[in-house]
């Protein structure tokens, strides 16, 4: 009978052990993401004050060591539009003095 008691005793041991990992796993989780509504709330504020809003200039004068990216954080227009609205641009080689469209 020692060896059945044994047996459940090592199988109890080994859940707890997975129901621990699991719990570090999660409070981990929540803390890496910031889970509770107050942080998430706060977190959404903050990002929307953060967000620049779009330029009114028509064009942009491409300046040296600028990147699209940088153009776009620096006018508030995405990427993606830049590039729509300028077909004719190599997004890798950009020239300083070039203008780009920016409406």
């Amino acid at each position: 009978m020692e060896k059945r008691s044994s047996a459940a005793t090592r199988i109890a041991a080994a859940l707890a052990l997975v129901a621990a990992v699991l719990v570090c796993v999660v409070v981990g989780a929540a803390a890496l993401n910031g889970s509770s509504s107050s942080d998430r709330q706060g977190g959404q504020q903050h990002a929307k004050k953060q967000k620049k809003p779009r330029t009114k200039a028509k064009t942009y004068t491409v300046e040296s060591g600028d990147t699209l990216t940088a153009i776009a954080h620096k006018t508030g227009v995405p990427v993606a539009e830049i590039l729509a609205l300028n077909p004719e641009v190599d997004p890798q080689i950009l020239i300083a003095g070039e203008t780009l469209k920016l409406r």
